[in-house]
């Protein structure tokens, strides 16, 4: 299955001159759903993982799943004022601006082995933000996971110290 052909191209979203990809259409269909996860699953054969953070708010979606399937912790990295617990943060750039995340501070123990989990690996902003987040925890990163990396941007090269997968590449 060809996974591209259940993304959907948006132009000018979130502000003109940004070319979106709409993972919604792999979301819809439960065929193309499940081909993504499996995808996604085959780069974690053999690795010893603790906890699964999903990234706000598409990471939730296959971060979730992706928890499921290896039976482990799922924590859910959002934006300011979402987390109803003490968190911690990290500001990072993003391709349109800047923005914040958060974590709970009680969410990774020291040691604990990590796989970070987004729906897009862009210019690297974000990710290198939950793995400062992961880190200042105590938590060992084990992979950085994506749907999709749009490789034009250079994303990896801000966490190229971090295992890296993608199961789309642009």
């Amino acid at each position: 299955m060809a996974l591209k052909n259940y993304i959907r191209d948006i132009q000018g979203f979130p502000k003109e001159g940004i070319l979106f990809k709409d993972i919604t259409p792999v979301l819809i269909d439960p065929i193309a759903r499940k081909e993504c996860l499996e995808k996604l699953m085959s780069s974690l054969k053999d690795k010893k993982i603790d906890k699964v953070i999903g990234v706000e708010s598409r990471g939730f979606f296959f971060g979730m799943l992706i928890a499921q399937e290896l039976n482990v912790g799922f924590i859910p990295v959002r934006k300011p004022n979402k987390l109803p617990y003490e968190t911690i943060s990290a500001t990072y750039d993003l391709e349109y601006g800047t923005d914040t995340l958060e974590i709970h501070i009680d969410a990774i123990q020291k040691g604990d082995r990590i796989l970070i989990h987004d729906d897009v690996l862009a210019t690297g902003g974000t990710a290198k933000a939950v793995c400062e987040l992961v880190e200042r925890l105590g938590g060992e990163i084990v992979q950085c996971n994506f749907l999709m990396e749009l490789t034009f941007l250079n994303g990896r090269a801000k966490i190229k110290e971090n295992e890296i997968f993608a199961a789309i590449t642009y």
